[in-house]
């Protein structure tokens, strides 16, 4: 399989540098805390900024930044209600992204930490 074949046939013409930079954007947008954070509170249904920084206790240039960071790469979409602008989850592709990462992770990640644990 062709590694610029994963992409829509509208990026036909992307190299392998760019294919990987693209990976390192999706990838390294998941390696933010405060981003995982927003992602898992999205998780259980839409929010704005607000109640964002209320549940998560964290500054709001910081939600600012990782929410356009969030919605540029597609993990989240906003909509206008009212004076708020609310934020939820990409529906069609990262919810169940994110299902199948927890899937994955307490079966071939967890144990890590368990192991670290007892090293201590």
């Amino acid at each position: 399989m062709n590694i610029s074949s994963i992409f829509k046939h509208e990026h036909s013409g992307i190299t392998k540098k760019e294919t990987y930079k693209a990976y390192r954007i999706f990838f390294g947008t998941l390696v933010s805390e405060s981003r995982l954070r927003i992602i898992n509170l999205l998780r259980k249904g839409k929010k704005n900024v607000s109640e964002i920084i209320k549940e998560l206790d964290i500054e709001q240039t910081i939600i600012s930044h990782d929410l356009e960071r969030l919605r540029r790469c597609g993990f989240v979409v906003s909509e206008i209600n009212g004076k708020f602008r609310y934020y939820k989850l990409n529906e069609k592709t990262i919810k169940p992204l994110m299902n199948l990462i927890d899937k994955h992770m307490s079966q071939y990640c967890i144990h890590i930490l368990k192991e670290r644990g007892r090293k201590r």
